[in-house]
């Protein structure tokens, strides 16, 4: 299960409006294997329930919240992903507001913390086939915390695209790990990529909104997510549709007043490009 939310970084001016983090839930394993590794949380689906059923169980038992959103991402079933036993997993991902948590560690976990995520297009090639192309590229997942131990934990992952003809697959491989439990790591970063490639044409950002917000801590979180900057002005014209105004406004000390808005629950999809 990915959970994430998005949160204020620590702000020293208090005249400038604080930047946003990303951040990823992580629990450290207090049993063998990987112990005192960090893993996603996540358990077995139980017999009576749907897959479904069983992540919305699991993020209830995480986080003590539900009715938030969930959507699932992908199988992961390479024979030796785990060393007990051969185990297919399938993630869910989940956006949550960050004003509406409340964190547990589960029955086989020592703690569980929010990670600040960084993940970074490293290298990239491409090869020219006789049919198609390979693309190959090099990602590094960088958690950080500064309230655990370790401080940062980290995995490089590959990822390469084969494409003949019509036909293509990706491979994910993760090819350094460093603190990060099984093969989490490429778990994250595929749920990075989802993440980014379903905020240019969907409300899903939404998710990690508060129910009333400014344009401007809106347009943080797209440029979070996207890793880039946006133009203000295209911005605010392409998501004007996506959100309503209200009456309110910011009461925050050491700022000027900005109007606040909130999602409108009517809009029909259309793609975001910036």
């Amino acid at each position: 299960m990915l959970i994430f939310t998005v949160t204020d970084q620590e702000n020293k001016n208090y005249r400038k409006l604080p930047d946003k983090e990303l951040r990823l839930l992580m629990v450290k394993r207090g049993d063998h294997p990987y112990i005192g590794q960090w893993a996603l949380p996540g358990g077995f689906v139980r017999e009576k329930e749907s897959l479904e059923e069983a992540a919305l169980r699991e993020l209830k038992e995480e986080t003590n919240i539900d009715n938030v959103y969930i959507e699932q991402l992908f199988s992961w079933g390479k024979v030796d992903r785990d060393p007990r036993t051969r185990v297919i997993s399938v993630s869910y991902m989940s956006l949550i507001d960050s004003s509406s948590l409340n964190i547990k560690a589960s029955h086989d976990a020592e703690d569980a913390k929010w990670f600040a995520v960084n993940c970074k297009l490293m290298d990239e090639k491409k090869t020219v086939t006789e049919m198609g192309y390979i693309l190959e590229k090099i990602y590094k997942l960088i958690l950080s915390n500064q309230e655990v131990e370790e401080k940062e934990i980290s995995a490089v992952i590959k990822v390469i695209k084969t494409v003949e003809g019509k036909v293509w697959t990706i491979d994910r491989t993760v090819v350094e790990s460093k603190g990060i439990a099984f093969d989490h790591g490429k778990i994250i970063e595929y749920g990075i990529e989802r993440l980014r490639n379903k905020i240019a044409y969907s409300d899903i950002a939404f998710n990690l909104m508060p129910e009333l917000f400014t344009l401007t801590e809106l347009q943080q979180v797209y440029e979070l997510i996207l890793d880039k900057e946006l133009l203000k002005a295209n911005f605010r014209r392409k998501i004007s549709g996506m959100v309503i105004e209200t009456d309110e406004f910011t009461k925050d000390a050491g700022h000027r007043p900005s109007k606040l808005f909130k999602f409108n629950h009517d809009w029909s999809e259309h793609r975001f490009n910036d």
